[in-house]
């Protein structure tokens, strides 16, 4: 199914977040807001082009990773609503199939991807937040901090979902690097907090 939440004013796609039953939920929000902390740091970089070597090559990399961002809601609606149809399969059937309980694994694998993907542009998207967050005109410093702390709290609710959807294999390494992740942005928002403080 195809959702277009890019397509969908902004008050629509609010409405389709707050409803029950059907996505988008926590991983299309955490990739819009990566989206948007992408998008600040674009705004940021720009404003530095004329004193910063670097502010497109910044400003272009926070536009893709945007981009990126933003296409990861609808995928991630798409496989949570297949992991939920095969969760509720799975419970209405009930006993011991190994072919169903294959595909739910399969099925939660795909909703673990979306949200793992989210965290590691998270990280991204709040390091780039830092380096034009030092260097970007006063005036939009601010909006880097934004940028950044949008970042760190898209990243820990994806990495909280990558745990969600991996219950079943605790130890599996994306759990861990969907935490790293998370750590990451934290730690690039608290940096760039201190230092405009």
């Amino acid at each position: 199914m195809s959702h277009h939440y890019l397509d969908l004013r902004l008050d629509t796609f609010l409405e389709r977040l707050a409803a029950v039953g059907h996505a988008p939920g926590g991983g299309s929000a955490a990739a819009i807001t990566t989206a948007f902390s992408a998008s600040l740091v674009a705004m940021a970089a720009h404003s530095a082009s004329g004193a910063w070597d670097e502010a497109a090559g910044v400003e272009a990399q926070a536009r893709a990773l945007a981009e990126r961002a933003a296409a990861l809601a609808e995928s991630d609606a798409s496989a949570w609503e297949d992991a939920v149809a095969a969760v509720r399969s799975a419970e209405r059937e009930g006993g011991e199939d190994a072919r169903r309980d294959f595909g739910l694994e399969q099925a939660l694998d795909r909703a673990a991807a979306a949200p793992l993907a989210i965290a590691e542009l998270a990280a991204d998207a709040a390091a780039l937040a830092v380096t034009a967050g030092e260097r970007c005109d006063a005036t939009y410093r601010g909006d880097a901090v934004a940028a950044a702390s949008l970042a760190a709290g898209a990243a820990a609710a994806a990495a909280h979902l990558v745990e969600v959807n991996l219950a079943v294999r605790p130890n599996d390494a994306r759990l861990a690097q969907a935490k790293g992740c998370a750590e990451a942005a934290a730690d690039h928002a608290q940096r760039l907090l201190e230092s405009v403080a």
